[in-house]
């Protein structure tokens, strides 16, 4: 059975008149449903009108019928994935159930992947019920490491976002469905952490606790109940623009035109890069529309406030999932990845990134080929993403302080980082979007597998020169007690003074990986 008729049919001809697949209308309008619903919810179930547990039934039954309405009977996934998850949480206890959860969810997801993309639909991108899965998944893993971090692990064991969004008591099978399932993002998400959404729900006042770039932790003052009706109109403007800009721009420059064969035998090099650019930038304006539609419906439910900046201007992005602006302009590889999917960059940085013993930026990229889907594509798009990093992080701390002395030589350098960042970018996300081998392989190969080439020998030869430099270093600093230690060699002092200059050594060593494991 196709995805496109697993959900409810009633929008058939509203489906017919506007020329899209049945199962994209029924999302769309589910969503204007759920932004009418989070104004009613704000309105007449405001915290001080209903008890959280009003709420809670409220929200989960809401997003329940929005599931069942878009997916028929396929919305059990996601009763059955969470129903699981919780059990397992409750009879393996907090040692290790995060451990199990994370299993347990990330393989039901992958299963319901394989099944949809090699059983029913493979290569159609529609509306089907993996998606929400995904957010569930998120939610489900990252819910079970706050709850280990705080019911199992030391308060000085944590980072200072570790211990902010721990949680100190096991939630009831309620909260957690109205946490996963919730009508104001159960179908585009975005994640956002557990105590979050309970201090949404419970309406307590609470003091919002921002974690800065050096660590340390400033307290802001207690939240008042500003309105977001500013803040829901921009975005629904935001909303308006993209979808317009997809439905016109976007499809005059498919993607899958840059392997034409006579595209590729006739245009030049110059025309093939801009068109290689203005295609994928015209494939991101849905992914626009959607997350900014999603950050809408829980921005008028009274979900997302940041809080106020100094002139006292609130702010309604703590669970934004873009920042467009610096998405279109960034000028490094890491400043359009900190920006684009903003929720589950963080996922990836909680709950691999943060915990990884060895290799932290591969097993990340791994972890996020993985929830992304089956489709081999996206697993060539983020084998090349560890490249792009590794490269652009070498080239950014070896490069980067040669261009910032003045102004001029700055918007210089800005300038070419960001052509090159969009190009990078473009490069690496092509088979994401052709999403099969054959076609992915092809585009490749029609780029000679140039950046690919580039990128590794950017890397082999910074590291070859950081490793010299470090042996003659080392050189430099052991030759004077080498020497000593051959005119004591039978010194026991001699040897006790070797062996603590080797522990410090050691020590510092330690130290250093750590800190680079950190950052």
């Amino acid at each position: 059975m196709a995805t496109s008729t697993t959900g409810s049919t009633l929008l058939q001809p509203l489906s017919n008149a506007v020329r899209l697949p049945i199962d994209q209308v029924n999302f769309v309008v589910c969503q204007l449903f759920a932004l009418l619903a989070a104004v009613w919810f704000r309105t007449y179930l405001r915290s001080s009108k209903a008890s959280p547990f009003i709420r809670h039934v409220v929200a989960t039954l809401l997003g329940l019928y929005l599931a069942l309405f878009c997916f028929g009977w396929y919305a059990l996934h996601f009763v059955i994935q969470s129903g699981i998850s919780y059990y397992i949480m409750i009879i393996i206890g907090v040692e290790n159930m995060h451990k199990y959860c994370f299993v347990f969810a990330l393989g039901y997801l992958t299963v319901c992947q394989i099944s949809r993309v090699y059983i029913f639909d493979y290569g159609q991108y529609s509306a089907d019920f993996s998606g929400p899965m995904m957010i569930i998944t998120q939610k489900i893993t990252s819910l079970a490491y706050e709850i280990h971090d705080g019911m199992f692990r030391k308060d000085e064991e944590l980072t200072p976002s570790q211990r902010c969004l721990a949680v100190r008591r096991m939630p009831s099978l309620l909260e957690y469905l109205s946490y996963n399932c919730n009508f104001m993002g159960i179908l585009a998400g975005p994640l956002c952490s557990y105590k979050d959404y309970i201090t949404f729900i419970e309406g307590r006042s609470y003091q919002l606790t921002q974690s800065e770039a050096n660590g340390k932790e400033e307290i802001k003052y207690e939240q008042t109940d500003p309105s977001p009706n500013t803040a829901v109109a921009q975005k629904l403007l935001v909303c308006g623009l993209s979808l317009l800009f997809h439905m016109t721009v976007s499809k005059t420059l498919p993607v899958e035109y840059n392997i034409d064969d006579h595209f590729r035998a006739t245009a030049s090099l110059p025309t093939r890069i801009i068109y290689l650019y203005l295609s994928l930038m015209a494939a991101r304006p849905k992914y626009y529309f959607a997350w900014t539609l999603a950050d809408a419906i829980n921005n008028a439910a009274g979900f997302g406030f940041r809080g106020y900046d100094k002139n006292g201007v609130s702010h309604w992005d703590s669970i934004s999932n873009l920042r467009i602006l610096h998405i279109e302009f960034s000028t490094s590889f890491k400043m359009f990845l900190d920006n684009w999917n903003i929720q589950t960059a963080l996922w990836l940085k909680r709950v691999c990134y943060e915990r990884a013993t060895f290799s932290p930026t591969i097993q990340t990229f791994i972890l996020s080929a993985i929830w992304h889907g089956v489709y081999p594509g996206y697993y060539l798009t983020f084998l090349t993403g560890v490249l792009m990093t590794l490269a652009a992080r070498t080239i950014r701390k070896n490069i980067r302080h040669y261009f910032v002395g003045s102004p001029a030589t700055k918007l210089c350098y800005d300038i070419v980082t960001w052509m090159t960042t969009q190009v990078a970018i473009s490069y690496t996300v092509v088979p994401f979007v052709l999403l099969s081998v054959k076609p992915s392989i092809k585009f490749y190969s029609s780029w000679y597998f140039c950046l690919h080439i580039v990128c590794t020998l950017v890397f082999l030869i910074f590291t070859t020169k950081r490793t010299q430099k470090g042996s003659r270093e080392k050189e430099g600093i052991q030759s004077p007690w080498s020497k000593k230690q051959e005119e004591d060699e039978k010194s026991i002092m001699g040897h006790n003074n070797y062996s603590t200059t080797n522990n410090f050594n050691q020590k510092r060593e330690i130290t250093r990986r750590n800190t680079t494991t950190k950052q």
